[in-house]
């Protein structure tokens, strides 16, 4: 994918058909001397029985009826992978899912972030059932936002309001612009520094 935010909105809609009712994201980015980002996906959804999260990664294991390949959890894997990291899964029948992803925030290959603003307002909105908590640091700044402190600020204002799709796309990009999320910088020995 050529935005690691198309990953991260894939991982949140298995979560999402899993009958989550709360997703959090959570987003550590360190930069250089430790060069590493962190991705956190939980939630409360069914879970998984032990024999199928076994396999999860595989990607010819899905719940998905529509289809019968599961890329996701796979592909996400085996990018972590090339971009010096990897993905956890762990999970509990009855209780939900909590997917670790952790790479090296710098690598050549990795790609950007992407629309992460969008996509998580586009699921937020989407989705008015359900509560999404976010938390994103770089170094030592973060940020937060959590769509059930915001359902009590609004009071009757649904969150589908334009109004409000407006204010948290602005919120959110101008928080990520603040942090300067997802600039990694080039490795000093990287061969394109060479």
């Amino acid at each position: 994918m050529l935005e690691i935010s198309l990953h991260l909105m894939d991982l949140i809609e298995n979560s999402l058909m899993a009958g989550a009712r709360l997703v959090s994201v959570r987003i550590e980015e360190d930069p250089p001397p430790i060069d590493r980002m962190a991705i956190t996906i939980a939630d409360d959804g069914k879970g998984m029985p032990p024999e199928f999260l076994a396999r999860v990664t595989d990607p010819f294991v899905t719940t998905r009826t529509t289809r019968r390949v599961g890329l996701g959890l796979g592909l996400m894997q085996a990018n972590a992978r090339a971009w010096g990291g990897d993905l956890t899964v762990a999970s509990e029948p009855g209780v939900g899912t909590t997917v670790r992803i952790w790479f090296q925030r710098s690598h050549l290959d990795r790609p950007p972030l992407g629309d992460w603003a969008g996509t998580l307002v586009g699921l937020i909105v989407s989705r008015p059932e359900v509560d999404f908590e976010y938390y994103h640091r770089v170094g030592e700044d973060e940020f937060e936002l959590c769509t059930r402190q915001l359902r009590q600020e609004l009071g009757a204002t649904p969150l589908h309001d334009p109004a409000v799709i407006a204010f948290l796309r602005d919120q959110v990009r101008q928080a990520l612009e603040t942090l300067g999320a997802d600039r990694a910088e080039p490795c000093l020995d990287s061969p394109a520094r060479a």
